[in-house]
């Protein structure tokens, strides 16, 4: 499907983020696409579908939560994909910003 790793950040150009900053990003954006992905499906759901995928979530099964979105949205993977490549757009729309931004706290540490 897709890869949250060093290549990712350096097609979004961060590639040259000091390392503990390359993984706080990737937990950034895993946590945000997840929130995303979340939020997009959750608008399709019915009640009772959004009991179900709860449950799931709930009980920490991802495995069963991802059989079930394949069962009940065949189409989540899309939507994951177009997810993604928005929240990549945005990231890169603010690449100079973040490495700038890094650039000056490593400057003050």
């Amino acid at each position: 499907m897709f890869k949250l790793d060093d290549d990712l950040l350096k097609e979004l150009g961060l590639g040259t983020l000091p390392p503990e900053e390359k993984t706080k990003m990737l937990s950034h954006i895993y946590e945000t696409l997840e929130m995303r992905v979340g939020m997009k499906l959750a608008e399709q759901m019915s009640n009772e579908q959004m009991d179900e995928f709860e449950g799931f979530i709930n009980k920490e099964d991802e495995a069963g939560a991802l059989k079930w979105l394949e069962a009940n949205f065949p189409n989540y993977k899309q939507v994951v994909a177009d997810q993604l490549e928005q929240l990549k757009a945005e990231i890169k729309a603010s690449a100079p910003a973040i490495l700038e931004a890094s650039a000056s706290s490593q400057t003050q540490q």
